[in-house]
């Protein structure tokens, strides 16, 4: 079943590039790019849903901690229903903010396999500006891998919201991660996730 998630890409990818042909621009990197977009407006309600749910529940981080401090040591359980209370009374589902995720996460890699693994049928077009082939390994300049590291840090800043040492931990090292990530897979996927950031 999956697979069929996979090859329904490939086949979204081979859409998209025979539109770059159609509008005389026909370009392998192109399609990426616009099927990128696509995958993003087709998904942002579900994006936007979580990014409202997370905004809520950073608001109401201090309340929960102080419920914990309060109850922790004493009574767990009344702790447990006082945090329960607290996001009932805010109309919050603790799960809201992952539960879309769930939802995105099996697109997502079955774009990111279509891309691993697609075979480039008209191979004059699936070079993109300095790249001579998007299914080679690396960008031989490592301009992708630097734009995608320098894209996660500043989407990571902007939604970072609280100065928890954990997420300031976070907010440097996944833009090093995903950069070392986009040196090792074809120039393909780094540029849908220079684009899908």
């Amino acid at each position: 079943m999956f697979q069929a998630l996979v090859d329904g890409m490939s086949y979204l990818i081979n859409l998209c590039y025979n539109f770059t042909v159609m509008i005389g621009l026909p370009s392998y990197g192109l399609a990426i790019i616009f099927l990128t977009v696509l995958i993003k407006a087709v998904l942002y309600p579900l994006t936007l849903k979580q990014m409202r749910s997370m905004a809520i529940m950073q608001q109401l981080a201090p309340k929960v901690k102080e419920i914990q401090a309060k109850y922790r040591e004493k009574d767990p359980q009344k702790m447990q229903k006082k945090i329960m209370e607290l996001y009932q009374e805010h109309n919050v589902n603790p799960l809201s903010g992952c539960l879309p995720l769930l939802i995105q996460l099996p697109i997502l890699i079955a774009l990111y396999r279509a891309l691993l693994f697609f075979q480039y049928p008209d191979p004059r077009h699936a070079s993109f500006f300095w790249i001579a082939n998007l299914s080679n390994v690396g960008d031989p300049y490592y301009i992708f891998p630097v734009l995608a590291a320098v894209s996660t840090y500043y989407q990571s800043r902007l939604t970072m919201t609280s100065n928890d040492p954990t997420q300031r931990v976070m907010l440097y090292t996944m833009p090093v991660f995903i950069g070392w990530i986009c040196t090792t897979v074809p120039a393909g996927l780094s540029l849908y996730w220079v684009v899908f950031n």
